[in-house]
This record gives structure tokens, sequence and C-alpha cells, in this order.
């Protein structure tokens, strides 16, 4: 645990240094007190209590153990405690938010209504936000479980939201050139920033895990595959679709036009495959629930909320309010476009950087909004350290001449023909 030079350890949670892997688990455990203490909401301190036991067994283990495998212990206990405990108790007694019955109905009414959303006329007259559903059609899949082999543990949306994120990520990991992208999954999916959404709710949780993978295909150029992730991606949730923008621009300075359509016609044809039917068999019903409801147009209004400028003002000002914000997303949206256009990014790294800023933006002034919704930025910054220390330590090995075996003796001179320089001495 810790490297040999100085700023080593990034490349691995292995050879992390102990006292930033120290530091994670520290922050990590008060992020669990402050949830258990001052959350409102019973799931979120069952998390918050089950996740600071795991989180501060796993901070014990590296204070007091010195050993090869500290670290893998460590991440091994807060992966449990944080994430597979609170999520099996949650997922087998039927604790969740709203969002996981909503996608789990969509599962249901795509089998039996061909169409994950109810019809507009239904609507009119609905009092419960929870009868609107918010996501693009691919987010009813994970509630067919559900819906064909009836509640269970293993039905649960949040356990394929799960078992999607970790082979996604782990697999966005391994083709952005990250070492150890398993280890890596696991100490991501047992951080806060992932473990806290899935174990209660776990709609944003697949789809950031597709929206690395999509940059992971662009830092690997290759447009097709990063066009088919991203398309998955916006074929799942409109948070996504910025996505797909920063994309082109990206494309369009460094590959050129060629990459641009290649990787233009595979999202969008992912995403009018997957939506398409919906839009011709249900359009309205398709308008009403994943536009009109987000932006607070509807009959009733999201119960997302969190003390953010984008719902202080709407709930301050009801009416004026959220015009205001509607006003200021489309005034900030168009800030990103220009920007895109007048100074694109040129690298992928740029590229992520410019999305975070982006979506954090974007969820900053958003009428209804969560604290969890920070889960966009927060993982493709994570996903990003990890492929640059992964690539970084590659081409320093590409650089650096290899160095001889220290425990065979130098080489004798008598075995060195006259016409060759001696080599260096081995420092």
């Amino acid at each position: 645990m810790g490297g040999t030079r100085p700023g080593a350890g990034f490349e691995s949670p292995a050879a992390m240094r102990r006292r930033w892997l120290a530091g994670i688990f520290a922050i990590s455990l008060l992020w669990a007190v402050l949830v258990a203490v001052f959350s409102s909401d019973p799931v979120h301190q069952l998390w918050g209590e089950m996740a600071a036991v795991g989180y501060g067994l796993a901070l014990l283990c590296v204070v007091a153990l010195r050993h090869g495998r500290t670290a893998d212990l460590a991440v091994g206990l807060s992966f449990a405690g944080a994430l597979l405990a609170p999520l099996a108790w949650m997922a087998a007694k039927g604790l969740e938010q709203p969002e996981v019955a909503v996608v789990a109905n969509s599962g249901y009414t795509l089998i039996h209504q061909g169409t994950p959303y109810a019809d507009a006329a239904v609507l009119a007259g609905a009092q419960d936000p929870n009868q609107y559903n918010p996501y693009l059609p691919v987010m009813a899949l994970f509630g067919l479980p559900r819906a064909l082999l009836g509640h269970g543990m293993l039905t649960d949306p949040r356990i394929w939201f799960g078992v999607v994120f970790l082979g996604i990520f782990w697999l966005a990991l391994r083709r952005g050139g990250a070492l150890d992208p398993g280890r890596w999954t696991i100490l991501v999916a047992a951080s806060p920033v992932i473990a806290f959404e899935l174990a209660v709710g776990g709609t944003d949780v697949p789809m950031v895990a597709f929206l690395c993978l999509g940059f992971a295909y662009l830092w690997r150029r290759q447009p097709v595959l990063a066009g088919f992730a991203l398309g998955i991606g916006a074929a799942m949730k409109a948070t996504a679709w910025p996505a797909l923008l920063v994309a082109i621009a990206l494309l369009a300075v460094r590959d050129g036009k060629q990459a641009v359509g290649r990787f233009t016609l595979t999202a969008v044809g992912v995403v009018v495959a997957c939506v398409g039917p919906f839009v011709l068999g249900h359009p309205k019903a398709l308008v009403e629930n994943t536009i009109m409801f987000p932006l607070g147009l509807a009959s009733v209004t999201s119960q997302a909320s969190s003390p953010l400028p984008g719902h202080i003002i709407s709930a301050t000002w009801p009416h004026a309010g959220h015009t205001v914000v509607v006003v200021l997303l489309a005034l900030s949206g168009l800030a990103v476009a220009v920007s895109l256009v007048a100074r694109p990014p040129r690298t992928v790294s740029r590229a992520v950087a410019l999305l975070a800023g982006a979506m954090t933006l974007m969820f900053a002034l958003a009428p209804s909004t969560r604290f969890g919704y920070f889960i966009y930025p927060a993982t493709l910054a994570i996903w990003l350290l990890a492929i640059r220390a992964g690539n970084e330590v590659r081409q320093r090995q590409e650089e650096e001449p290899p160095t001889p075996d220290l425990d065979e003796p130098p080489p004798s001179s008598r075995t060195i023909p006259p016409t060759m320089p001696a080599p260096r001495p081995v420092a």
C-alpha cells in the first residue's frame, strides 16, 4: 500500500498510499453518518447506519493492519457494508424510493399494455406524481424481472441496476486503459457516490456507466462502439443527451467528418430503434411523461427536491420562479452549445470535464432535482482519474528502458564484445 515514487498509487486501489485510502474511508464514514443523522427519509437513514459500520471497519482496517492485502480487505469491507448488505436487506424488505416502483411498474405496463407510459388521459386527473414515468423506454427493461416473476429480492430493479453497473463500468475502465479495473470498480461501487444511490433508488447508476463506456470508446477512437454505448444511455434517460453533443464536438475537431457520421448514425439509430415505436404508437403519453413532467409542466410536480438554486427559486415564487428557472436552463444550455462550437474539446479529458461541468450546472438549475444527480459528474471524474493514471503508467513504461534484474550479478566484461560500450551501472 503506497507507491515507491512521489505521486504513485492512483493506478490501482491496491497500490494507493495508506493515507489516501484512509482519507477515502474517513470521508465515506462521515458521509454515511451525516445521512443517518440529518436525512428525514427512513430508507436513507437505514443506509447511513449500515454503511457507517462498513466504512468504519474499512477505516479501522487501513489504520490498524500492516499487510500486503490490507487494501483489498478494506475495500471488501466497504463494499459489503455500504452496498451489498443494505441493498440485499432493502430489496428483500421492499424498502425503496418511489422511482424503483415506477421502473417496476413500467416493466409491467410494457408487457401488458405495450407501452411503459400511462395514457395522457389517465394522467390528466392524476394526483400522485409517481403515476408518471419520466424515463425513456430502455429503463423499463429493468422492471421486467418483477413484472414476469413477481416481487422478490432478485427481481428488484436495483439488483439489476447494480449488475449492469458493475459489468459496464468495469468494461469502461478496461477499454479506457485503467490498470486493475476490477479493484477500481469495487472501490467506486462501494463509495457513497454509487452505494447510496444504488441501495435506495439507483436509476442513474447504470446510465452513468454507459456514459463512461461511450467515452472510453472515444478514447480508443472507436466511434461506432461509442455511438452504441451513448445511444443506449440516451434511450434510457434524457440526462445522457448532452453527452451526445459533446462527443460529436470532440469527434469533429479530432477525427473528422467521417467519424462524426459513423458515431451519429449509430447513436441516433439506437435511440430511434428504442424510442421510435413509442413515439409512433403513444406520442402524447411519451411527451407528457418524459418532457412535461420533468420540466414541472404537468398536472402535478415531481417530489424531487434539494436546497439547490433551481428548486429554491421555483418553490419561493411558484409561477414566476418556475419560468425564471426554465429560462435559466435554456440559457445555460445555449451557453454550453456556443462553447462546443467556439471552443470544442480536442481531447476526451477535456470533453468529459466539459460534460461534467454542464451537468453540474443543469442539476443546480433544475426545478425538481436531488443531490443524487451529482453522481454523473462525480463518477465521470473518478473514471477519468483512473484511466489517466493507468495510461500515464503505461506511457512511462514504454519510454523507460527495461531495468535489469537486481538479483542477477552484473555481466562480466569478458562476455561483452570489444565494440560494444559497457552498460551503465544500475542506480
